[in-house]
């Protein structure tokens, strides 16, 4: 995610431009997303330039994490259609635009906009992580194998790397691969949410196949 002013805000929020971005940061803090993108997009309604950019950006964001992906899709194309946005900032915004498309079911785009992100966040290893999960939709073997090879690369521990070469593996057919990183994606997160889902899909490559005569 864009992070917008991140000087330490008090509970009590002012008036004005501040208080609306006070409000905005502590509802994303908070967890919830679509207030924060509401407050988000009024600060950019009220501001020019980069400041604006940012703000339909980080609007997006939180509109992509609320599951409203029409709203996000329209904000971050505002937020991408001048400059205001430049080197990792602008980088992070076309991931979060790919994202949606992805979500929205259009590959094409979402494969366009990451590519661009790529120009500018190739080090991101959830740059990766989304590239691959992309490649499997688009059932591409070969831009499955490398996304998740580099994704590891810069994140060989990262819980959320794991847990997808679980899943190219699978892909790729290779079971004992795939055994393998779920269950180091599993130890990894022992008791958080990647860690369970870890278990289960390890848990379903442990169920006999039937033939269909017995299902």
């Amino acid at each position: 995610m864009i992070v917008l002013f991140a000087a330490a805000l008090a509970s009590a929020c002012p008036t004005g431009l501040e208080g609306t971005q006070c409000r905005a940061v502590e509802a994303t803090t908070a967890g919830k997303s679509a207030v924060a993108a509401a407050e988000f997009e009024m600060l950019a309604a009220s501001s020019v330039g980069p400041t604006r950019a940012r703000a339909l950006a980080a609007a997006g964001n939180m509109w992509l994490a609320a599951g409203d992906h029409g709203k996000a899709a329209l904000a971050l194309d505002r937020a991408l259609a001048g400059p205001g946005l430049q080197a990792e900032q602008r980088g992070e915004a076309l991931l979060d635009r790919a994202r949606v498309a992805e979500a929205q079911g259009d590959l094409k785009l979402a494969r366009a906009r990451a590519s661009e992100a790529e120009q500018t966040i190739g080090e991101d290893p959830f740059l990766w992580y989304f590239l691959a999960g992309l490649a499997i939709r688009e059932e591409n073997r070969t831009e499955a194998q490398r996304a998740i090879d580099r994704a590891l690369a810069l994140e060989p521990n990262e819980p959320l790397v794991l847990f997808q070469a679980g899943h190219v593996h699978h892909f790729l057919g290779d079971e004992a691969r795939a055994r393998d990183f779920w269950t180091r994606a599993s130890a990894a997160d022992p008791t958080g949410p990647i860690g369970k889902q870890s278990k289960e899909a390890l848990a379903l490559m442990s169920k006999p196949v039937l033939p269909k005569s017995a299902q």
